[in-house]
């Protein structure tokens, strides 16, 4: 093009293409993200952990009675039941020991499926747990499975799915006497924590479980294997846990309660039923079927 011409100018010439506008995206986020690691490792290799600090800084956020109500789930599997720190209690660890990095990055999207990494990185020692995994972008509700197409509801699938990963990494990088040990100050702080009574707290918590998730006391009761009466406060720990299992959707109800089962008879059931054996009673006097008063059994 000349300097005379005057034919209007398209400045779509001069930009990169769309394949070159992605490669150099790539580059500068690349760029950035090995710049970012440098800072870390410079960091951590200028200001080291203290070991001792850090302790003692987990021990105390364990004290906090909002972190221990929230610290540990438990499910059942194989016959047996799982208990372990949950993710808040995971996130905690990490934030106070120091020097750590973790989080779950979306590495692609194809076809409705999101490949995910999770990852935690002990910067100081270099030691790294990961996991890459596939979410399908469906959710399945009763009984059926609906296809998600609002990325809203795509990114909170993906990082509902992508936080259970990086407790687990993070679990495997600290190391697990530390673990263990804020789960005991957890449970402790919950022990004595409380300024209400057992009693009002079990009957609060059974009151939650029956208005939320519909399950009765005799449910709960069938399923700790004693009366309400005889709860102590490991039952009611256990409780907790599930659920925060519940409610962070790491298990479903029916996983822990018998809703086949177990039968809770109404009042009119009841007064049929004294009825029936008063009836039956008066049948062995010798009332028999003459009897007027058999035909008078409050059946509605």
């Amino acid at each position: 093009m000349s300097f005379d011409d005057h034919s209007p100018i398209n400045y779509n010439d001069y930009l990169p293409s769309a394949p070159e506008a992605r490669s150099v995206a790539h580059e500068m986020v690349a760029t950035r993200q090995s710049e970012q690691v440098k800072a870390a490792l410079f960091s951590a290799k200028q200001f080291p952990r203290d070991q001792q600090l850090s302790f003692n800084r987990i021990m105390q956020a364990c004290q906090r009675k909002k972190l221990a109500e929230e610290a540990a789930y438990e499910y059942p599997k194989g016959g047996s039941r799982v208990s372990g720190p949950s993710i808040r209690l995971a996130e905690v660890l990490a934030q106070n020991w120091g020097n750590m990095e973790y989080g779950v990055i979306e590495l692609e999207q194809v076809n409705g499926v999101s490949k995910m990494e999770a990852y935690a990185w002990d910067i100081e020692t270099n030691t790294r747990r990961s996991m890459i995994f596939n979410v399908k972008h469906e959710r399945k509700a009763k009984g059926r499975i609906d296809k998600l197409d609002d990325p809203r509801d795509v990114y909170e699938l993906t990082a509902n799915m992508g936080a259970r990963r990086v407790r687990a990494c993070i679990l495997g990088v600290i190391p697990g006497d530390i673990v263990d040990a804020a789960m005991e100050q957890c449970k402790q702080t919950l022990i004595n924590g409380y300024d209400e009574p057992l009693a009002d707290r079990v009957r609060n918590a059974l009151l939650k479980f029956q208005e939320k998730y519909g399950v009765t006391k005799e449910m709960v009761e069938e399923f700790l294997g004693c009366s309400q009466d005889s709860f102590t406060e490991n039952d009611y720990l256990r409780l907790g846990g599930v659920w925060k299992s519940l409610t962070d959707n790491m298990a479903k109800r029916e996983d822990y309660f018998n809703f086949g089962k177990v039968h809770v008879a109404t009042n009119t059931e009841e007064e049929f039923i004294k009825a029936q054996a008063e009836a039956a009673e008066k049948v062995k006097k010798g009332g028999g079927k003459d009897d007027p008063k058999q035909s008078e059994l409050p059946l509605d």
